[in-house]
Formats: structure tokens, sequence, C-alpha cells
């Protein structure tokens, strides 16, 4: 029964960690023509109880895309140098909705488990009633 309810918490924190992820996705997104703009990444830990792993993960730290920021020639753009290059942003908006399907489809896989789970649950607790 204990496995049971372990699988509820570890598809809840999947589902926690993948909203932060959509989050910073979306923030990456909306940022994407920001100069000097760092691409946000959402890195996930493995989460631990008593030294050892429980099957849960979270939401490490955000961590900056430390790739090389473009140099935009626009000499109208009130950030241009005296070259006419300012500091763009590392966000590239495919990748970013790539990776925000593949963010909601683990999302929905993790909240189908959940439901089984549940489902299941449900049904034991109809056997022992009877």
């Amino acid at each position: 029964m204990s496995d049971l309810f372990q699988s509820f918490s570890i598809s809840a924190s999947a589902m926690k960690a993948q909203s932060t992820r959509l989050r910073h996705l979306s923030e990456n997104m909306a940022n994407a023509d920001t100069p000097g703009y760092r691409r946000k990444l959402t890195p996930f830990e493995a989460q631990m109880s008593g030294g050892r792993v429980t099957g849960e993960v979270r939401a490490a730290p955000v961590q900056l895309d430390r790739s090389e920021l473009p140099q935009v020639f626009d000499p109208a753009h009130p950030m241009a140098g005296d070259d006419g290059y300012y500091t763009g942003s590392n966000v590239d908006v495919m990748v970013e909705i790539a990776d925000a399907r593949e963010a909601q489809r683990s999302y929905e896989a993790n909240l189908k488990m959940f439901d089984q789970a549940r489902q299941m649950t449900r049904g034991l607790l109809e056997i022992l009633r009877k």
C-alpha cells in the first residue's frame, strides 16, 4: 500500500518540477528580444531521504545559459554602440517551443500515472469494503 502512495508522491513531484520548467521556458520566450538576456535552464535533481534516492525529483536552482550572446547590428537601437552593434539574447524561440512541448508531454504522462494510481487506490478500497 505504501508503494501505491509513494507513486502519488513521485508523480506529483515530477509535475511540480515540469511546471517550474514551463514557467522558465515561458520567461525565456517572453524575453527573446530583450538585449543581454541569458536563457534560463532548469535542471532536475533526485530527492534524497535518509541517504537514499526516493524516486522523486525537484527543479534544481536555475542556471543561466553561458553561451556567447550574439552581437546584433542595428544602428537605430537605443543600446547600440558607436559601431551600431548591441548585445542580443541567446534565446532561440524554436528550441524553447520544443522544450515546452517536451515538458508538457512529461507533465501529462505524470498526470496519467497519478490518475492511474488514484483509480487503483479506489479499486483497492472497493475490494476492502466487501
